[in-house]
This record gives C-alpha cells, sequence and structure tokens, in this order.
C-alpha cells in the first residue's frame, strides 16, 4: 500500500509538470559531462545520397569522427509516435518537457559510451551519420538545439535509380542481405514501376522529414547537394564547415578529398551492381524509363520544385 501512494504521489507531481532532474547536459544550457551538444553534426536526407562519401571525409580532420548509422531517428519517429495518442502514452505531448529531455540523455549517453576520447567542449566534434534515422529528425534537433544539422539532397531520379541497381539479381544490396533481400530483388526484376514507386515515397517521407526539421532548426544548419559535391567537393566542405562554424585545417581538409575521391577507388570496386556504381549526376537519364521518371517526379515534386527548379524532364523508353 505504502508503495502504491508513493508511485501516485509521483504521478501527481509529473502532472503538475514537475520533472526528474535530468542526468546530463540540460536543454536549459546547464553544463554537463561527456560530448559537448554544441560538437554534434547530424546528418540527414536519405539513402544513395553520398552519405557514406561525405561521412569519410568528415572523419579525416583531427579531433573528428563519426558516428555511422545510429538509426535512432528510427525510434523516434514523430509520425509513428502520435498514432497512439492518448495522454497516458509515455510521450504525450503535455508532458514533452519530460520525454524531450530523455531523449537527448538516450542520445548522449550511447554517443559518450562508443565516443569517449570526444568528451567535454574541446573534445572533438561527432559527425552522426543518419539519413535511415531521417524520420526522426525533428525530434533529435529539437532535443539537441545546440547541435549542427547538414541536409543532404540529392536528385531523387538519381537516387531512386541506386536502389533499382542495388537490388537487382547480384546487386550489392540483394548480397548484402543474403536470403532476406530475395523480396526485394523479386520487386526490382518482376515489377520495376512498382518497385520505383516505393522507392520514390520512401524518398519523400525520409527528405521530406529532414527538410521540416531543418526548416524548424533555430541553430547551425546547412543543405549540401550530392550534385555540388561531386563538382567541387573542396569548396563545397568549406563551405559546409564554414556554415557549421566549425574550424578545420585546410589542407588536412584538402587532403581528406584526394583520399576519398571517386578516382582513388579502385576499378574493381565500381560499377554496375556495386555500391560505387557511377557518381555521375543524371545518370538517371539512362537507367530509368520515361514511365519511371514521371513517377519519381510526380511524387517528389515538392523537392524537386525546391532544390531542382528546371522542370520536368524529357526522357524517351
Amino acid at each position: 500500500m505504502r508503495g502504491t501512494k508513493a508511485f501516485l504521489n509521483l504521478e501527481a507531481g509529473f502532472t503538475r509538470g514537475a520533472a526528474p532532474e535530468p542526468t546530463r547536459t540540460n536543454l536549459d544550457g546547464r553544463p554537463g559531462s561527456g560530448i559537448a551538444p554544441e560538437n554534434m553534426i547530424w546528418i540527414f536526407g536519405t539513402g544513395r545520397t553520398g552519405s557514406t562519401w561525405l561521412a569519410a571525409m568528415m572523419q579525416e580532420p583531427e579531433d573528428h569522427d563519426v558516428w555511422f548509422e545510429p538509426r535512432v531517428g528510427t525510434v523516434f519517429d514523430a509520425q509513428r509516435l502520435q498514432r497512439h495518442g492518448g495522454k497516458h502514452f509515455i510521450l504525450a505531448s503535455q508532458y514533452k518537457e519530460v520525454w524531450l529531455r530523455s531523449i537527448r540523455n538516450f542520445i548522449l549517453d550511447g554517443a559518450n559510451a562508443r565516443f569517449p576520447d570526444l568528451a567535454g567542449a574541446d573534445g572533438g566534434y561527432l559527425a552522426v551519420k543518419e539519413p535511415g534515422g531521417s524520420v526522426g529528425a525533428g525530434l533529435i534537433m529539437e532535443a539537441l538545439p545546440e547541435s549542427g544539422m547538414v541536409l543532404l539532397i540529392r536528385d531523387p531520379r538519381d537516387v531512386v535509380a541506386s536502389w533499382l541497381d542495388a537490388t537487382r539479381e547480384g546487386g550489392w544490396q540483394t548480397r548484402r542481405r543474403g536470403g532476406g533481400g530475395r523480396r526485394a530483388e523479386s520487386l526490382a526484376e518482376t515489377n520495376p514501376n512498382a518497385f520505383v514507386r516505393r522507392h520514390a515515397d520512401a524518398y519523400l517521407q525520409h527528405v521530406g522529414s529532414a527538410r521540416e526539421a531543418y526548416q524548424a532548426h533555430g541553430g547551425r544548419k546547412v543543405v549540401v547537394r550530392y550534385e555540388d559535391l561531386r563538382v567541387d567537393t573542396l569548396g563545397t566542405l568549406k563551405r559546409m564547415y564554414g556554415e557549421l562554424a566549425v574550424p578545420v585545417d585546410e589542407a588536412r581538409l584538402a587532403q581528406a578529398v584526394e583520399k576519398h575521391s571517386w578516382e582513388n577507388i579502385p576499378e574493381e570496386e565500381k560499377g554496375e551492381g556495386k555500391f560505387y556504381r557511377k557518381a555521375t549526376p543524371q545518370a538517371w537519364r539512362e537507367d530509368l524509363t520515361r514511365h519511371q521518371v514521371r513517377t519519381v517526379e510526380r511524387i517528389t515534386a515538392p523537392l524537386l520544385e525546391e532544390f531542382y527548379p528546371t522542370g520536368p524532364a524529357e526522357q524517351e523508353g
């Protein structure tokens, strides 16, 4: 009975808006230990946008590291969480002040366990490669408003074409998944138009969520287009770090660009069906049929109009 009474008193405290003292750096700026949230840089968007390439270059400067695909964003998918609703839901909106700090601490604790050498305000920078978790970008950036954000964009037609190649028979994604990849492989082979439609929808969901988070984020942020990285890699990286107010040594950055350039990837690792496929903007003109191009353009129209405002393409085939 005494335990039940204590629980009810605790519940009453939450109802009145009281929150337990958080264990890490607070949203109101009070100091904590571990990685400084302002030294974290989140990369959102979607897969096949060059995020692996960008992250590899961001890992090269001294005292910089990368957390590859933690998928924390999939845990905090705002749209999925909203479907639960109800005042008793653990993430009910009226208790947001409480659970937003919990999200913050959850992420920082995970980062500190993996990157202890980056602890402290002068401990270095951590880039978080999270395109696959972009559906949760909004809550992540709200929980970590001091952190920097990169919205990484690539033409959705090239993204879909790349996924189509990856999941066909013999493609790198199919080989990686083994038996679990047979269903996706079957769709890519037997009904490529349906496959294209599905991945265009996924692009809209992931990049759309990341774009909304970008617009809402009041801190340091920058849009990086894959096409700009290909044309002027060093210049685009310098602009990115400048917008994020992150100091980097230009000579070290130039070395990173050279080390991870397309030309330095072994030839046997490049080509159709491989992870490093073409690295050629607008290769979709050769890879997709006219019907498939129109499907992608129709589904992703809001994002195309904003980031690639050249109008629908004329495509034969």
